[in-house]
């Protein structure tokens, strides 16, 4: 009934789901999370990994449990609160030029918790071995807009998670040299979906004539869904080297981890007429079906300094460097019906995230902190999508640390997020298109609780 060329372009939609089941790892700088600390998170992450008491460094430095003093447990969870609204002014309109109703979508973000745990233990002889073991969430994210709003067949929920299980080991040469390395099991969730303009698809593949059947662009509205899963394995490795006895430099390096998503579930909901038309049964096509995809997370190193100045000031300072660009140069999907495997190019660059910060101790039991950081996006405006409408931030740092006494520590930290107003100019797979800018604001707050035994 239809020429293969015709079948060409009703498939085409899977440009568009696939996109979506790959925005997860995609976009993964706006995913990357470092809010693992309170104690850092209130310095801007500077010294994160050279900074003395900071039971984090289990997961992002193991070499660094020497600055760790004996057997602890820490605890840490933070709230990020995340506003993504798109502003008056938008442009969407369909392929025939008309507007798209529907509003602005609301807020986007939320405000999400994000735990972590650590436990550490010393043996060996003078205790210049390490043990520890952690619970983090490195990525995870999470847009939903209104159902129907204008942008909905670029993206309705993107929800994101990766939580990681680590176990890390160090030795320590001497007082001045140690060297560490962690492995790490990480769970990965995602569940994606967008509506599609099935109206948009049967007017294309008929070349019009379905208008006569009341089905052109915006006619009859579907809604997609995509979910997958999986487990994968990555490692940590670390060197700290106190080049005075108050004076920290640690390196590290964790590696990329690559998943290999073979169960993935696609759901579509079809309306019933466009079903009729396009035969999509019969030709295997908008139907629920399983997919795979290979996802990467990027490699990244960290170079971090802490020097005290003396008994009340400490000065520190944080380098990391992410790894994007080879991992998200494409991204092959293949799905299990007979909607074509795609391609997809991304062009995402490498990013840098700098910080210095400082720590004041105001008496035995109260420590002030504080700090600047800038955090670089990936994306640009070529490549930002309404699921993460990320732009390069600005962060402004608090936080307070409190010991009752010699086993107790609690801590609290806050950042702000100074942020420009990120645009976007894009086209779904169904040639609507949607143009605007987006109002993006951020806030972080963060507490913890270290016992030490």
């Amino acid at each position: 009934m239809h020429t293969a060329s015709k079948i060409a372009r009703i498939t085409a939609l899977a440009v568009g789901i696939a996109g979506a089941l790959a925005w997860g790892q995609a976009d993964a700088a706006a995913f990357q999370l470092k809010e693992n600390s309170a104690k850092g998170l209130g310095r801007a992450f500077a010294g994160s990994t050279s900074a003395w008491g900071d039971a984090s460094v289990v997961a992002t430095n193991p070499a660094s449990m020497r600055l760790l003093d004996g057997r602890q447990f820490q605890a840490d969870v933070s709230a990020i609160s995340f506003s993504a609204k798109l502003q008056d002014g938008y442009s969407a309109k369909y392929p025939t030029g008309a507007p798209i109703g529907g509003g602005n979508g609301g807020d986007a973000g939320m405000i999400a918790p994000v735990p972590a745990s650590y436990f550490h233990l010393p043996f060996g002889e003078n205790d210049n071995m390490h043990f520890g073991m952690s619970l983090t969430a490195p990525f995870g994210f999470k847009t939903e807009y209104d159902r129907t709003w204008a942008g909905r067949y670029h993206g309705v929920k993107t929800d994101l998670k990766a939580v990681d299980l680590s176990a890390a080991f160090s030795y320590d040469v001497n007082p001045y040299v140690s060297f560490g390395v962690g492995v790490f099991v990480e769970h990965l969730t995602i569940e994606l979906s967008n509506a599609v303009d099935f109206g948009a698809i049967a007017y294309s593949a008929t070349n019009g004539a379905s208008a006569g059947l009341g089905l052109y662009p915006g006619s009859a509205d579907g809604f997609a869904t995509i979910e997958g899963k999986n487990n994968a394995w990555g490692y940590v490795l670390g060197a700290t080297f106190s080049v005075t006895e108050d004076t920290n430099i640690a390196l590290s390096y964790r590696s990329k981890v690559e998943h290999e998503i073979n169960d993935g579930k696609a759901t579509f909901d079809v309306p019933s007429n466009v079903a009729t038309v396009l035969q999509t049964q019969a030709r295997g096509i908008f139907i629920n079906t399983g997919g795979k995809a290979e996802l990467t997370l990027p490699a990244s190193a960290i170079l971090s300094v802490t020097h005290r100045v003396n008994d009340r000031w400490t000065v520190m300072g944080d380098l990391s460097r992410t790894a994007w660009a080879p991992s998200f140069d494409q991204v092959v999907v293949d799905f299990a019906s007979n909607q074509p495997d795609n391609v997809l190019v991304f062009g995402y660059d490498d990013t840098t995230f700098a910080s210095i910060g400082a720590e004041y101790k105001l008496s035995d039991t109260i420590t002030l902190r504080g700090g600047v950081a800038y955090d670089q996006t990936p994306t640009t405006d070529e490549h930002r999508d309404v699921r993460v409408p990320d732009v390069s931030r600005r962060w402004l740092s608090f936080g307070l640390g409190w010991t009752p006494s010699e086993k107790t520590e609690f801590n609290f930290g806050y950042t702000h997020l100074f942020t420009n107003q990120p645009s976007i100019d894009i086209t779904s797979a169904t040639r609507s298109t949607l143009k605007g800018s987006y109002e993006v604001r951020g806030d972080v707050l963060g507490a913890s609780i270290n016992y030490k035994f």
